[in-house]
């Protein structure tokens, strides 16, 4: 029987387990999942992170050593954190090989209360990037106004770079350039522009969970029928847009000297409306030069009953009239995803705050039991 996750490379397109844990890295379960399943890279957040760290005892023998040391709570969870996703980089040391770079990654956030803090957000990013010390780890950085020249800098430095939080085309726009002006910094400066890769992170569902709540309150018959399409409807747009920049004349120079292209990633991929496929995110948007990023339920959702094939360019025109429709209907997307961008910081922001006090709270809990 074949298995929809395996075929999905087939169709060009990568897929990335959107979760990290100490316990998946070490009792083989990330191991099978790339074994049987053509698993090729992973992301974190400081929302998994809070999950794994504050929710199992997975961790408490490194923190109860690192407490021994005298660390305080930041440096701890950094230590377990740099442990973690350099595991997680040695478990993908040969695909990364074997693929020349093109997958294995796994990628590590800068402290979302970066985000608004270019110099900060370099300075953070090279630093891990040095810490990890594994040429398949990438530094995740928001695509915020304070983003984008912080990503243009770190790809010129040649770190990895996973551009997340992108809900919009002019999101897109903005980190693609950024992509391609770091990248003719480092070219001109004699770096090496083959040995640094990027990808750009686009959020799926959370749209549709925004737009839907709009579609909701009209009484226009057409509302309806767009509810749950928008979202599909906004990556295709981009993934076109993609393909001009990246192979056209803009990129050739760079293309020729050996640059890669900066795929596109498509992230929050589980659906949260229950009326909708639950692979419904996965199904209609593959093709050639992504990566999909999943969660644990849906990896076994679309191990089960996913459907693969090239979706990623259908219905093109529908797209459009999809999207055109909206400010028909008095629905303004880009202040949406400008909305979602802003509401996404603060929410990383606020997952890595309780991460930090359920450190705290473990150190108490600790500190008690080696009295």
């Amino acid at each position: 029987m074949k298995n929809p996750l395996v075929e999905l490379y087939a169709y060009g397109q990568s897929f990335w387990y959107d979760n990290i844990r100490r316990r998946f890295l070490l009792d083989g379960t990330v191991q099978r999942l790339i074994d049987e399943d053509g698993l090729r890279g992973m992301t974190s957040n400081p929302s998994i992170f809070e999950k794994a760290i504050g929710g199992s005892d997975d961790y408490d023998e490194q923190m109860q050593a690192l407490i021994a040391e005298g660390r305080n709570t930041a440096e701890i969870y950094e230590s377990l954190a740099l442990t973690d996703i350099q595991k997680a980089c040695d478990l993908f040391a040969e695909l990364y090989e074997l693929s020349d770079g093109e997958d294995g990654y796994v990628s590590l956030e800068v402290s979302p209360h970066l985000a608004h803090d270019t110099e900060g957000t370099v300075a953070e990013a090279k630093r891990l990037f040095t810490a990890v010390s594994r040429p398949n780890v990438m530094i995740k950085v928001p695509a915020t106004p304070a983003g984008i020249p912080a990503i243009r800098q770190l790809i010129a430095d040649g770190v990895n770079v996973n551009v997340t939080l992108m809900f919009s085309m002019a999101h897109y726009e903005a980190v693609a350039q950024a992509y391609m002006d770091g990248l003719q910094l480092l070219l001109t400066h004699g770096g090496d522009v083959r040995r640094v890769a990027s990808v750009a992170s686009f959020f799926v569902s959370r749209v549709d969970t925004a737009v839907d709540k709009q579609l909701a309150t009209l009484s226009d018959p057409v509302a309806p029928t767009l509810m749950g399409k928008v979202a599909i409807a906004n990556s295709r747009l981009v993934y076109q847009r993609f393909k001009q920049l990246f192979h056209g004349n803009q990129f050739a120079q760079l293309r020729q000297a050996g640059a890669r292209v900066q795929r596109l990633l498509w992230a929050s991929t589980s659906t949260k409306n229950p009326n909708y496929p639950d692979t419904l995110y996965i199904d209609e948007l593959i093709g050639p030069e992504t990566v999909t990023t999943i969660p644990p339920q849906t990896i076994d959702a679309f191990r089960d009953h996913g459907k693969v094939g090239y979706t990623l360019e259908k219905d093109l025109d529908k797209a459009h009239h999809i999207l055109d429709t909206l400010p028909q209907l008095g629905i303004n997307l880009n202040e949406i995803t400008e909305q979602l961008q802003q509401d996404g910081v603060k929410a990383f922001a606020h997952s890595f705050d309780q991460l930090m006090g359920a450190i705290e709270n473990k150190q108490t809990a600790l500190q008690k039991t080696t009295i």
